[in-house]
Parts: structure tokens; sequence; C-alpha cells
């Protein structure tokens, strides 16, 4: 029969296979090993006896088979049962070797994910442990470990030191009997028991030097600085509404509080009660704070509060809407810091003698009130004292505030207070005495001018800039001068876009407007080819310009528009645009109007 030939000429074939097998079955030991990272298993019989190859895989897959002795025997054997079991072995066997290699893939891909995983946790962990932040408290640590180190061996060395001066030397110490014996165990157990009780007391008062804490400084952010304005607002609200109080008993704004108020006042004076009053009134003032903190709603006021509609903050804002909170948190904080040095400002100017005859008045009283506390009894002082203050305060006052000139000619205090000078009101009086002594010298040169002269001459010749006389910086006839308006010009910049270099396009000046020209005069020290000077007839348009339209407002600029530019000419950063934008566009008007009719006629 044939089929041994052909069993035979199988055989190698199958040989191949099996050696196949047996490098899968090491692939599938490291690749278990590499899975489960468990203890080295040497006894890897079979990939049915592994774990599944993922967790997605079902756990009723076919097993696999491993083909018996038998079976083999029969596919060699020639009397077998035939030919069909030899294919069905053979198909099997081609079947476990397709699963393994699946199996394979499998766990390769759960190694490559596992190490991806692992990979990310790394960096995660990496990212959360910031080195130099323990790096920087760990140096902290140490440094407090020595310096309490340093303070345990003062602590120590102090010890030993006391001891040592305590002990007598040897030398001079006689024979100790019972009784010193007893001593000199007592010494030590009181002061051990000293220090139990008060050594905590005493290192208290031990001198150390002085920490100096740097307080980190927040950058600025418009929600801080919101946040800030309305807790000022509301930390000042006590106060002012304090005050507000006040000044409506003293305006006896509700007649029966304010009468009430007088009667007992005025009693507790009399009697010699005013201190206790006060005292009673703080801690009535507490007693209420409590039962509100408490929750009871208690509202005394004579005056009605007004609520204020409180908009909740803005999320996200625009360029333009932080500027102008900027603008009005400093317009805010301006005011405020204005009004307490225009106080602070007086009253160094009391009692620097700024003004003589005030802080006069103030040094006679001084002296009278001296001379009464010496020589009268307190109680006889107060009362006069608190007499005078309740009817200042109530029945004064009121007739004051409601005769304003009556108070500007007998409240003294009034009086001395609005007539005290602050910082900037000095300078502008020096300056103002400054050019008063010019005019009286300018008008002295104007009459011992020669008679030949015209004023219109005397005008154009005294007129002149900072660098000299205003024609000969310009290189203009004598009688163009600046108009009124503009006499001492308009601080402004030059903004030239037709320039490409830095220092030509950008120029800080001063801007003229005469009859018949715009002349600018630059600021920066050189020849007169830095100056401009535009014929207002040339002008072909004029309008206001917004240099940055970030910024809120419609600008600060003013564009004018030229045959020789290809760009219009932007004079920015003018505080009084629109003044200055008046002033040229009507005298531009008027020029260009006379050179209508000039040419009709």
């Amino acid at each position: 029969m044939r089929v041994g030939p052909d069993l035979r000429s199988g055989d190698p074939e199958r040989h191949v296979r099996v050696k196949q097998r047996g490098s899968v079955l090491n692939m599938l030991r490291r690749l278990d090993k590499i899975r489960f990272r468990g203890h080295k298993r040497d006894d890897f019989l079979d990939l049915a006896e592994s774990p599944n190859a993922s967790d997605n895989e079902c756990g009723d897959d076919v097993p696999l088979r491993v083909p018996r002795a038998r079976d083999s025997e029969e596919l060699r054997d020639p009397a077998g049962p035939g030919t069909l079991i030899m294919a069905a072995g053979v198909q099997d066997f081609n079947r476990t070797e397709s699963d393994r290699l699946n199996e394979i893939k499998g766990h390769l891909e759960i190694a490559l994910l596992e190490k991806h995983f692992l990979q990310e946790e790394l960096r995660k962990l990496r990212e959360e442990t910031n080195s130099e932040m323990l790096r920087q408290e760990l140096d902290r640590e140490r440094q407090r470990r020595i310096e309490l180190e340093q303070k345990v061996q003062e602590v120590l060395k102090a010890r030993t030191e006391e001891q040592a001066a305590q002990q007598p030397p040897r030398s001079q110490a006689p024979v100790a009997n019972g009784a010193d014996r007893r001593g000199q165990g007592l010494c030590p157990r009181v002061q051990k028991w000293f220090y139990e009780k008060f050594g905590e007391y005493v290192e208290d008062f031990r001198f150390q030097p002085e920490e100096s804490a740097v307080e980190t400084e927040e950058p600025l952010s418009a929600r801080r600085l919101t946040e800030n304005m309305r807790r000022l607002k509301r930390g000042a609200k006590p106060v002012t509404s304090f005050v507000k109080n006040l000044s409506a008993l003293s305006d006896w704004h509700s007649v029966y509080t304010s009468a009430i108020a007088f009667t007992v006042y005025m009693n507790a004076v009399w009697h010699g009660w005013a201190i206790p009053m006060f005292l009673f009134l703080a801690i009535l003032r507490l007693s209420l704070n409590y039962l509100i903190a408490r929750g009871w709603r208690i509202q005394w006021s004579i005056v009605p509060e007004v609520s204020e509609v409180v908009e909740p903050p803005k999320e996200d804002l625009t360029v333009s809407e932080k500027f102008q909170l900027v603008l009005d948190v400093a317009q805010k904080a301006q005011n405020l810091f204005g009004k307490m040095a225009d106080i602070l400002e007086k009253i160094k100017n009391l009692f620097m003698w700024v003004q003589p005859e005030i802080t006069q008045k103030l040094y006679v009283a001084l002296w009278a009130a001296f001379l009464a506390s010496c020589f009268f009894p307190y109680r006889l002082v107060g009362l006069a004292v608190g007499l005078y203050a309740g009817i200042k305060f109530f029945l004064i006052d009121f007739v004051f505030k409601r005769c304003p000139r009556l108070r500007a000619k007998y409240d003294t205090p009034y009086i001395i207070w609005k007539s005290l000078p602050t910082d900037p009101q000095l300078k502008e009086r020096s300056s103002a005495a400054a050019v008063s002594r010019r005019t009286t010298s300018a008008r002295s040169y104007v009459a011992s001018a020669p008679a030949g002269l015209g004023r219109d001459e005397d005008a154009g010749r005294l007129h002149s800039t900072k660098k000299g006389n205003f024609h000969e910086i310009f290189n203009l006839t004598e009688n163009e001068r600046p108009l009124a308006v503009c006499e001492n010009g308009w601080r402004c910049c030059l903004i030239n876009r037709d320039r490409k270099m830095p220092t030509d396009y950008i120029r800080n000046g001063v801007l003229y407007v005469t009859e018949n020209y715009l002349c600018f005069e630059s600021s920066k020290s050189g020849s007169s080819k830095r100056n401009k000077v535009i014929r207002l007839v040339d002008i072909t348009d004029i309008q206001k310009y917004k240099v940055l339209s970030v910024l809120p407002g419609s600008g600060m600029g003013i564009a004018v528009t030229t045959p020789s530019t290809q760009k219009p000419l932007v004079f920015g950063a003018m505080v009084h645009r629109d003044e200055a934008f008046e002033t040229i566009f009507s005298q531009y008007l008027k020029i260009t109007a006379g050179a209508a009719s000039g040419s009709d006629s």
C-alpha cells in the first residue's frame, strides 16, 4: 500500500512543525514572565494552563490539544484506522499553532500597553513631586536643627558654668559633715524644682535677634483690586455711619433724639458723670453688637441707611474694561489720598509756624489751658470744658451751619482750619509771587523802551520760547506770534508715519498756533530742522484722532493732512486735546474763508 511512503514523506514536515512549537513555547515563557511579574515558572507545560491573554477575552475558549502518543503511533502505523485520522490530527495541529500565534500577539499588546501606562504614571509622579520645593524644605529643616543644637549647647554650657561657679574649689572646701551633705543634696532639688516651675517663663525673657519676615507682594489683578476696594468700603462703613450720626445730632435731624441727647449730656457733665456716661454708651454698643451677631435684627440710626446695589464681579474682562477699572480705582485712591494729605499738611503747617498769625492763636490757647490746669481744680476745669463742648456741638454749630456768613465771621476753629494752607497752595503762592515780580520787571522794561517802537513790535519782541525768540526758532516774520489761547503751547508728541527711523517717527515737543501757521517745536536740542511748520492754508483735512484703540474714550490726538505727506501727521498725547482742536479748527476756517473771499473778489 502507498500509505507508508506518504507517511514517510510527511515525517520531515512534522519534525519541522515540532521544532516551531518549541520556539513558540520559549517565547510564551518569556511573555508570561513579563505579563505577570511573578516567580520564575519553569514548568510551562501547555498554553491552556497559562492565564488568559487579555481581560477582554471570554473564558470559554477552546482548550488546546496536544497530540498523544497513541495518535502518533496511529499516524505512523500504516495499518491504523486510515488517512482520515491522520488528516484530522494535522488539521488540529495547524489550528492550535494559529491560536498560539494569536495569543502571543495578545501578550505583546498587553506588554506594550502596560509599558505605556507605566510611563504615564512615572511622568505624572515626576510632575507632582517638586524636587526643588522638597530640597528647600529640607534645607530649612536642617537650618532649624542646627539652630536648636546651638541653643541646647548654649543652655548646657551656661548650666555647667553656673554649677562650676556655685561649687567651691577643692583646696578650700572643708570637711563636710552630715548637715553640709544634706544642704548640698537639697540645693540641686530646689534648683530643679524652680526650673520645672518657672523655667518656661525665664526662657521667654531670653533676648533673641528679631527675624525680619519678607512679605510677598501679590501681582496686579483686576479682580483683586475691586475686591480690596469693596473690603475697604465695608471696613470704613461703621466709622462713616458713626460720623453721620454725630452730624445728624448736631444738625437736629431728629428733634426729639437731639433734645434727649443734649439733656442727658448736660446733666451728666453738671454732675461729673461724663466719663461714666461714655463708658456706659460703649458697653451698650457692644451689647447691641452681640445681639446682632446672634441673629437679632436691631437697627438704630438717626440717618436712614440707603442700601446700595452691589454689582456682581465679572469673570472675564476685556482689556478696555480692565483699563477703565484701573482708572476708576486710581481716581478714587487719588481723591482719598488727596484728602488725607490735605489734613496732614494742614496740621503740620499749623505747628511749623507757616502762618504765624494762626499758630499764635493756638500758642496763646495752650498757655491759657496750662495755667488753668495749674491753678484751678480739675473738676471745675472739666465742667467748663464739658459745658463748652456741649453748647458748641448742639447749639452753636447748628446756628453756624444755618447761617454761613455768621460762621465765616465768628467761628474761630472753622476760620483757622480753612485758612491753613497745604503744600500745593504754598507752592502756588510762591510761583504767583515770582510771576508778579517778573511782570513788574517786564513793565519796567517796556516803560524804558524807545518811543519809536509800537506795542505790537514790543509784544513780538518780548515773547520767546525756551530756546529763543519765536520768529527766529521757526524762521517766520516778527508779526507771527502764538495766539492768546496757546501762548505757552500744548505739550504733545508728533507722530510722522512717513518716516521709518524711530528717532524721526516720534518727537516730543510743544505745539503753537499763529494766525497763519501751525508750529511744532521739538524738545530735543539741535538745529531747527527738527521743528515743523505747517501753513493753515495747505491743510486739507483736520480731525480728532485716537492713537491706541484699546484705551477708552475718544483719544488724545489730532490728525492733520497736507499734500506734502502721504499719511496724516498726528499730534498725540495732548492733555487739552479738545481745546487745541477747537482753536486750530476755528483758525483754519477763518483762514480758508478769507482765502476763498479773496479769490472770489
